[in-house]
């Protein structure tokens, strides 16, 4: 399934919630990162961002798009890189 991920966490838990998406999607912007993944990644993925977060203050959006649905993706103003500055 696709998979996109936007996130804000805590800046002392950035870097360890970056580490782990980029383990498993692509870096699009700062905190959103996209990619497809199987049923198995996506449940080790949850594990991994729940163990990662305080579930009192950082959230976590995860929006999947089932196997034969085909996502589009609009750019609107300027097209960024993703981020090399973020830790």
């Amino acid at each position: 399934m696709y998979v996109v991920v936007v996130y804000d966490t805590a800046v002392e838990r950035n870097p360890h919630i970056l580490r782990t998406c980029r383990q498993y999607l692509h870096h699009v912007q700062r905190s959103v990162f996209e990619g497809s993944l199987s049923p198995a990644q996506v449940k080790r993925f949850k594990a991994a961002v729940e163990k990662a977060i305080d579930q009192s203050y950082d959230s976590v959006l995860v929006y999947t798009f089932p196997p034969g649905t085909t996502p589009v993706r609009e750019s609107w103003g300027t097209s960024q890189a993703a981020p090399s500055d973020i830790l």
